[in-house]
């Protein structure tokens, strides 16, 4: 019995993730033009098979595409193998990276897409894209159905004409990608809002609550740049809902509650422990407050060192301004989230560092940093450093690897370190250090100054000349120009 239960489960997710598969049209170079030129609206991902990126973004692409689909008027969502039967198309588009999105109307390139590339994110920015920058609100009904949206709404309220309502629509044709635009100059509306000349915020229903107002008043003066900070400023209220859309928006100072946050299966639940911050984040407004949901969020648990497992109640976790993370060790309660918030503020707290164990022996000629010395063997070594941040995956790292033993043999007599340390195990004062591929090179001079990224060759003689070029004191066995000195 118990099998067959799991069968039907796992043919009935199979039969959805084909059906939305399905919802991507799959063209080709002989209908391409054809098929696009009927959709007035449509977001076409040039890929191929072998790419990760690509696997990774399609199950997102096709459940956007499924939720789109119903959209009036609907958004098509459509993808190009370039390298079977889309060669031609790719090539005439000039896609050289996979996956290129790019944005069509009535089958005429529009623009690059740069939106987010998970499926609430591509919904949300490609709905953008469709109709009007804002809407016009020509009726009470019109009003309380935007209001019912499950997004961020600014809505402008205009008895006549004036600069407010002028900078407001110039921000709505530069935002529409951020948040939901509305306007109106009817007066049951007016009436009905109890607004003439001015602009308001509205939060979706499912961030309401007894601890702040549900919309805010904008206040400042009408520009598109104060609209666009204020709307950062106030949309997600005393503690946002925060995902992977949008994790951009918050910023340390940050305390995070991750449990089983959502809003579809489980409000109720959802708005209890998130009630909960609130009670906290009111009292405390120098910190960003949010909640996530623990399973959406599982790689950055694992960044923190923590194991949800089978709890019960939330586990909280957070960062400073300079991006040190912090744990909440004890369990969840009011007490023991200000307390955390307010230690993280005053810096009383022991950061939590990633790290591989200390190496015992750390006396070869390529030193191995861990997120444990980092600090000691590279920050704070008052000597210059080369170093490498790598993955053991990655092909590149792998082939460099004796290229790297050999220049620290070789450079293993001078005032200068030559240290790797794995990026995927271990962290790094990532302020100083950004790294988004691998293998990423940077030069830490033994002043202490600010560390540059090395963008040089790869062979054995480009990493001497660099080092010999940028010594804090000429090495002894090179000059600066990376020329082996005679022999006395």
């Amino acid at each position: 019995m118990f099998n067959s239960i799991k069968l039907v489960l796992l043919l009935s997710v199979v039969y959805l993730c084909r059906a939305a598969e399905e919802d991507v049209l799959d063209l080709t170079d002989s209908d391409f033009s054809s098929v696009l030129s009927q959709h007035d609206t449509a977001l076409v991902m040039f890929y191929a098979p072998w790419c990760g990126h690509c696997k990774r973004l399609k199950p997102e692409y096709a459940l956007a595409a499924g939720i789109l689909k119903g959209d009036d008027p609907p958004v098509t969502l459509a993808k190009v193998d370039c390298t079977e039967g889309g060669k031609s198309t790719c090539e005439q588009y000039s896609v050289s990276g996979y996956p290129t999105l790019k944005i069509f109307r009535k089958g005429d390139n529009s623009q690059e897409y740069n939106g987010p590339r998970e499926s609430n994110g591509i919904v949300k920015f490609m709905r953008a894209q469709v109709g009007p920058s804002s809407k016009e609100l020509n009726s009470v009904a019109d009003y309380e159905a935007i209001l019912n949206k499950d997004d961020v709404v600014l809505v402008g309220f205009f008895e006549k004409e004036s600069d407010l309502k002028g900078e407001f629509l110039k921000a709505a044709d530069k935002l529409r990608e951020q948040v939901n635009f509305a306007h109106t100059s009817a007066k049951e509306v007016l009436d009905k809002a109890g607004y003439k000349n001015d602009v308001v915020l509205y939060r979706p229903k499912r961030l309401h609550n007894k601890f702040e107002e549900s919309s805010v008043k904008y206040e400042g003066e009408p520009s598109s740049y104060s609209f666009k900070a204020f709307i950062q400023e106030h949309s997600h209220g005393l503690v946002g809902v925060r995902q992977k859309d949008n994790v951009q928006d918050f910023t340390g100072p940050l305390v995070v509650a991750f449990y089983d946050v959502d809003y579809v299966k489980n409000p109720k639940g959802t708005n209890y422990w998130r009630n909960r911050v609130l009670k906290v984040a009111k009292d405390n407004k120098e910190v960003t407050f949010a909640v996530s949901d623990k399973n959406e969020f599982t790689h950055e648990l694992n960044e923190y060192g923590i194991d949800f497992g089978k709890r019960d109640k939330p586990v909280v976790a957070g960062k400073d301004a300079d991006g040190n993370k912090f744990v909440m060790e004890k369990e969840f309660s009011i007490d023991n989230l200000a307390e955390f918030a307010k230690d993280l503020l005053a810096g009383n707290l022991e950061p939590f560092v990633k790290s591989e164990a200390v190496p015992e022996n750390n006396d070869g000629p390529v030193k191995v940093a861990v997120g444990k010395n980092f600090k000691e063997l590279v920050t704070d070594s008052g000597r210059d450093a080369l170093i490498e941040f790598y993955a053991p995956w990655c092909g590149h790292c792998q082939k460099l690897a004796p290229i790297w033993d050999e220049l620290g043999e070789k450079l293993k007599n001078e005032a200068v370190d030559i240290v790797k340390i794995d990026a995927t195990a271990n962290d790094w004062p990532k302020s100083q250090y950004d790294v988004s591929g691998f293998p990423t090179i940077y030069w830490k001079p033994a002043d202490g100054s600010k560390p540059s990224r090395y963008n040089g060759g790869r062979s054995l003689d480009d990493f001497v000349k660099y080092v010999a070029e940028h010594s804090s004191k000429e090495l002894g066995s090179f000059d600066r120009k990376g020329n082996a000195k005679d022999e006395l």
